[in-house]
């Protein structure tokens, strides 16, 4: 099976490090138009092969910026076909600790600029009359933590707007899908830094005993933005190496 994206427009936010750069750079890769967005690249663009992709400064959570943004790649490329709403912060805390500015900043991210993107990408596939849009969830969604309550919840919201949007906008052919990471380490986690005790311990909760890569998050996206995946919609993907698949996965790897 070939998952051709050749010359379609994609959009991603967030795409100035991470996961989201490792995201543009693949739909780059495999043909697509990339326009990455971002608050700033102090990296540089993304690039394929020493050719940078296309970017546009945005702030998600700015619904001005938002506009402007969406209406700058729609005038250099004329449509839009996938946005991968990447962008995202996490917030430590406990309820207990959480102050009311650090919630409302990691739900205007995370769940804000979900809908002010999805918001005003849709119209632009409406007029298409096609197109896939991809919303950042986490497997934080499916089980939380302790202390993550802003970044869960917001990515549960993430999960349910998902699904209502996916409805919405069926009658033009436009899937809406969210998808879970498990570990992939970032800078936002450290998940690769930490004590190897810690380490081992945050492996053990895997059925695929290793760290996840953006790699493997953006092999998932591929396929949804592709025309193979035009009947799959309204549905939380999890991508997380079988994180938690059953209660302690390690016997297994301890076995061998």
């Amino acid at each position: 099976m070939q998952l051709d994206i050749t010359d379609r427009v994609v959009v991603v936010t967030g795409a100035g490090r991470g996961i989201g750069r490792t995201i543009a750079e693949r739909f780059a890769a495999d043909g697509a138009r990339v326009v990455a967005l971002d608050l700033a690249f102090p990296d540089g663009p993304p690039a394929v092969d020493g050719r940078t992709v296309d970017t546009e400064p945005c702030n998600v959570a700015d619904p001005e910026s938002v506009r402007d943004a969406v209406a700058a790649v729609v005038a250099r490329h004329g449509t839009i076909d996938v946005l991968v709403n990447n962008a995202g912060i996490n917030v430590d805390g406990t309820v207990a600790e959480l102050r009311w500015a650090d919630w409302q900043r990691c739900m205007d991210v995370n769940l804000g600029g979900v809908f002010l993107m999805s918001q005003a990408v849709a119209p632009v596939m409406q007029r298409a009359g096609r197109g896939r849009i991809i919303n950042a969830a986490s497997f934080a969604a499916i089980v939380p933590s302790v202390g993550s309550a802003a970044y869960a919840a917001s990515k549960a919201a993430v999960v349910s707007f998902t699904r209502v949007l996916a409805s919405e906008l069926g009658p033009w052919g436009i899937t809406v899908n969210a998808y879970a990471p498990g570990m992939v380490p970032t800078a936002m986690n450290g998940f690769a830094t930490r004590p190897q005790e810690e380490q081992d311990r945050l492996l053990d909760t895997l059925s695929l005993r290793r760290w996840e890569t953006a790699d493997d998050v953006a092999n998932l996206l591929l396929f949804l933005a592709s025309d193979q995946a035009g009947y799959i919609t309204g549905a939380l993907h999890d991508v997380s190496g079988g994180k938690l698949a059953t209660q302690i996965p390690s016997r297994a790897h301890g076995a061998r």
